[in-house]
């Protein structure tokens, strides 16, 4: 053994590969690599008496500090790294782009394919867009590699050029803290003080819907629709899909016999299958009717299905003509349907399944309701 605590001890030492080795507790050495030239770079050594096995790992050279501090710096950053497998971190290397990928495979396994394409999609954006981020291993991260991502990411317009809203904000952060999390979750680090203040989201930013439109104003919605924006205008009036869901629905997923619709999965990862009364089957008997079964339900006049582009400007017509309020659109049929359905006393894990939503955000959204509903059930009891 040599010393190499002091600069001096270190200068005096042969280049070589091996490193020169001081312990630092049983099983827990530090060791200095001397190269040709003076240069030098610091190694941790961890030997596992259970496996009888040593794992090493790289701790940089630390030029950018002075010689006389480089050891303690070695050492501080080598007792970082035993405390982390001694609380059951993994011994190799995790960067910020691992986690990243194993939340994509994780997503992909537990929930579906479109989630995981929307998370990868996200990162390729928002996080691996930076090489250096990327490659940081996530022991090393710090908070103040957080702050500074996160600045970043608040003060990058879209793409349209337009600035980023905060909703829009809340997303793409709370995304990166879900990979994060996972990573914590399964070892790959052992704290999560890096980012746990800072990829808190922004508050009051998912406010309850306000715009509602009565019976009466959907059935002008309607009539003011040409006909085959207005099927579909109904069908979300109806049944309280997200308009995507609905637009992407086939006859094959509608069953005459049962007048059940199946719905695949959507944004809330998982499929469901819907009971329809007798008045929306009817609607769904008639769209359906020798249709082969990759037809889409809600079709266009040309035949294709619905998507966002084509009914953007149909929408925002129909709403002129019919006189309905500014910001009227598509989501608020869904915001309407889930509104009543809400009203009219219905559970909200039922509403949640139905629309495709988690219980979380039925009661964030329409919670006010719920809890009038129970008001005015327990005036009833009043002796």
């Amino acid at each position: 053994m040599q010393h190499i605590h002091q600069v001096t001890q270190r200068a005096r030492l042969a280049p070589r590969r091996e490193p020169y080795w001081a312990p630092l507790s049983k099983g827990r050495h530090v060791g200095y690599r001397k190269m040709s030239g003076g240069a030098g770079t610091w190694v941790a050594r961890y030997y596992d008496e259970g496996t009888r096995k040593k794992t090493y790992k790289a701790l940089g050279d630390f030029s950018l500090q002075p010689d006389h501090q480089r050891y303690d710096l070695a050492t501080r950053a080598a007792a970082q790294w035993f405390e982390h497998i001694s609380r059951g971190g993994l011994t190799t290397v995790t960067t910020v782009k691992d986690a990243c990928d194993h939340y994509v495979t994780h997503q992909r396994r537990m929930r579906s394919e479109k989630a995981a394409h929307d998370a990868e999609q996200r990162f390729k954006n928002y996080v691996l867009n930076d090489p250096k981020l990327a490659a940081m291993d996530l022991a090393k991260l710090t908070p103040s590699h957080i702050a500074a991502w996160r600045k970043a990411l608040q003060d990058k317009p879209k793409k349209n050029g337009k600035p980023r809203s905060n909703s829009s904000f809340n997303r793409d952060m709370t995304c990166f803290r879900a990979a994060l999390n996972l990573a914590l979750e399964d070892g790959f680090v052992t704290t999560n003080f890096a980012w746990r203040s800072k990829l808190k989201p922004l508050k009051g930013v998912d406010r309850r819907r306000e715009l509602y439109l009565n019976i009466e104003q959907r059935r002008t919605f309607i009539a003011h629709a040409a006909d085959d924006l207005a099927q579909f205008l109904r069908g979300m009036s109806l049944v309280p899909l997200r308009p995507g869901a609905l637009a992407k629905l086939q006859v094959a997923q509608y069953d005459p016999r049962l007048q059940t619709l199946s719905v695949g999965s959507d944004k809330a990862g998982q499929g469901r299958r819907i009971a329809l009364p007798q008045t929306t089957a009817k609607l769904f008997e008639e769209l359906c009717r020798d249709q082969p079964g990759t037809a889409p339900i809600f079709r266009r006049a040309n035949g294709k299905a619905w998507n966002k582009d084509a009914w953007k400007h149909p929408v925002s017509d129909a709403v002129t003509a019919a006189d309905l309020p500014a910001g009227t659109t598509m989501y608020t049929l869904r915001h309407s349907t889930i509104t009543d359905l809400v009203q009219t006393g219905l559970d909200t894990l039922t509403v949640a399944q139905i629309s495709g939503t988690s219980v979380r955000m039925i009661e964030l959204y329409y919670g006010h309701l719920t809890r009038e509903h129970a008001k005015n059930a327990l005036a009833t009891l009043a002796l």
